[in-house]
């Protein structure tokens, strides 16, 4: 039963000496390899290599395995902005209306939490995982792949597992667009050129989402011929905190609002909001704002936002797709388009 130097054989040894993946040994020793579409040969052969290496599965743990829990897993980062809570509520709608009792928990973007989590889920035998707004998400993944489960990527991608991802880049055009041609008509007649002053806030760099709405941001920038320096990038990341003193040094630079400034996240947008409270009403007239991200209240601020929703019925619906199509070889990604969402005061989204 070991491999070199008494070190236990896994599945990761079959895979290598089959050229098959993880997921695929461990559909076939699980014996759900019909399920998914994996070839008879295929499952012969690696059922002869864990014979050649003598691998041996636990008969009890599979047998638990090939029981039917009738639960749907998925984790998230928090529930504190409508994003995120439109998943969980949309997800749980979903899961239920299949026939499953859905687990949904928060791991705070902590990634000894995440897999803790998902180790945890993996024991209550959840019959298929939801792994939301993880940066690294392949880890995860192939603990679902070691034990046969599927799982699905929400809102940020991975390698090792089907996708579903807002289109970052093309809203983040849409909403740089707008913003733009609103600079553009409060510049007309006055030869202003107010339209390079405007600034991305809030994100994380390198990271998927945000660099993609940067390259969205920049796109619709470059194809009006306005510059853009490096300086009007700020990615303090989503803590409200952050994001207030991050607000607050730029207009400090600047000595004022700049004319445009959009916003990467709700979480963000919350934190400049807290600090656009202390000035005066007057300091937005000619200046717009926008936000990747929506929320109701918005509607209720004393300036007005440009606001984009995240399509969580059609992310959520595509991952069910995924998962009842599931095949364990094939990560494909698909990406949702936002919509601009309806906040009172700002014609553009009416």
């Amino acid at each position: 039963m070991a491999s070199d130097r008494g070190r236990k054989s896994t599945i990761y040894d079959i895979a290598t000496s089959t050229g098959t993946s993880p997921a695929t040994v461990s559909m076939v020793l699980n014996g759900t390899w019909q399920r998914y579409r994996i070839s008879e040969a295929t499952a012969a052969r690696v059922l002869g290599a864990a014979r050649d290496i003598g691998y041996t599965t636990n008969m009890k743990a599979r047998g638990l395995r090939l029981a039917r829990s009738g639960l749907a897993g998925m984790i998230m980062p928090h529930y504190r902005n409508r994003f995120f809570a439109g998943l969980s509520e949309t997800f749980e709608a979903g899961a239920r209306a299949r026939g499953f009792c859905p687990m949904v928990v928060s791991t705070q973007r902590q990634p000894e939490t995440e897999r803790e989590v998902v180790e945890r889920l993996l024991s209550h035998q959840v019959e298929f995982l939801f792994i939301v707004g993880v940066a690294r998400p392949e880890p995860l993944n192939d603990l679902c792949h070691a034990a046969g489960i599927p799982c699905v990527n929400i809102d940020l991608p991975g390698a090792n597992a089907p996708s579903v991802v807002s289109d970052n880049r093309g809203g983040a055009r849409m909403l740089t667009d707008v913003l733009l041609d609103k600079i553009a008509a409060a510049d007309r007649g006055t030869g202003g050129t107010a339209g390079e002053e405007i600034h991305f806030l809030g994100g994380v760099a390198g990271e998927y989402a945000t660099e993609e709405r940067v390259a969205g941001f920049r796109e619709a920038l470059a194809a009006r011929g306005l510059p853009l320096r490096d300086d009007r990038i700020h990615p303090c990341g989503y803590s409200p905190p952050v994001a207030r003193r991050a607000a607050e040094d730029l207009c400090r630079r600047l000595g004022g609002m700049p004319a445009g400034l959009f916003v990467n996240s709700i979480t963000a947008f919350e934190g400049a909001v807290q600090f656009f409270q202390s000035l005066d009403r007057a300091a937005f007239h000619g200046r717009f704002i926008g936000c990747f991200d929506w929320d109701p209240f918005a509607a209720f601020l004393p300036f007005p936002v440009t606001m984009l929703r995240q399509n969580v019925e059609a992310m959520i619906e595509q991952g069910f797709a995924y998962i009842e199509q599931y095949r364990p070889d094939e990560f494909p990604m698909t990406r949702i388009p936002p919509r601009f969402g309806p906040v009172a005061g700002d014609v553009r989204n009416a």
